[in-house]
C-alpha cells in the first residue's frame, strides 16, 4: 500500500463528473429519439378523407315509378322499360272494353305520374285462353286491342298526354302472366300494361 503523499490529489474529488456525463448521455439519447420520431410523423402523410360519392340526382322517370309504386299499384322494371300492370278486374267489366267509372281514379293516378314524362307509352292488351263469346270481338286478339285502345284514348283526351308518344299493341292470349289452368292464372292473365319505355 502506497503512503498518501505517493497517491494523486484529483482520485475523489471528479467521481461527480461519472455521473454528470451519464444523465448528459441519457439525456442526448432521450432528445435524439424524440427528434426521430416527430421527423417520422411529420414526413408520413396523413390519408386524404376520402370522398363521398355524389348522390345521383333521382331522373324523371324513377320519380315517377316512386309516386306509382306508393299508390300501390303494380310496377316493375324490365328491359323494355317501366310496366305498370293493371288487372283486368281494375278497368273493365267481363267481355268489355268501356273502362269503368271506379277506374278512373287510378287511371288519373298513372296519368299525373307520367304526363309530364318525354318517354314514349306503350299500353299492351292481354287475355287469358279462352275464346271470346261475344257479337263485338271476334276473338281475344281484338279485345285486348280495343282495351289499350280505349285507355290510350282516355289519356289522350282527358289527361292531355299526347297521341305522338301513345301507342298500342295486342297480345290476346300470348304472353300469359300465369297459368290459364286456374281460375287465378285466368283473372292474372287479363290484364293492361302500361309500358313506359325506357330511351
Amino acid at each position: 500500500m502506497k503512503p498518501k503523499y505517493l497517491e494523486p490529489e484529483w482520485r475523489g474529488r471528479d467521481r461527480w463528473m461519472v455521473s454528470y456525463l451519464d444523465v448528459l448521455t441519457i439525456l442526448l439519447v432521450f432528445f435524439i429519439s424524440v427528434a426521430v420520431r416527430t421527423q417520422a410523423a411529420i414526413s408520413v402523410p396523413s390519408p386524404a378523407p376520402k370522398a363521398e360519392k355524389p348522390t345521383p340526382a333521382p331522373t324523371p322517370l324513377a320519380d315517377a315509378r316512386k309516386r306509382l309504386s306508393q299508390a300501390g299499384l303494380d310496377v316493375r322494371v324490365e328491359k323494355r322499360g317501366v310496366v305498370i300492370s293493371l288487372p283486368q278486374a281494375v278497368l273493365f267489366d267481363s267481355g268489355e272494353d268501356r273502362i269503368s267509372k271506379s277506374a278512373l281514379p287510378v287511371v288519373k293516378t298513372i296519368a299525373s305520374a307520367i304526363c309530364d314524362l318525354p318517354n314514349r307509352i306503350m299500353f299492351v292488351g292481354y287475355t287469358d285462353a279462352v275464346p271470346i263469346h261475344n257479337r263485338r270481338f271476334r276473338n281475344n286478339w281484338e279485345l285486348s286491342a280495343k282495351r289499350g285502345l280505349r285507355l290510350l284514348e282516355l289519356m289522350s283526351r282527358e289527361y292531355g298526354i299526347s297521341e305522338a308518344r301513345l301507342s298500342v299493341s295486342s297480345d290476346g292470349a300470348n304472353r300469359p302472366a300465369a297459368s290459364n289452368e286456374t281460375a287465378e292464372g285466368r283473372a292474372g292473365n287479363r290484364r293492361v300494361e302500361i309500358v313506359i319505355v325506357s330511351e
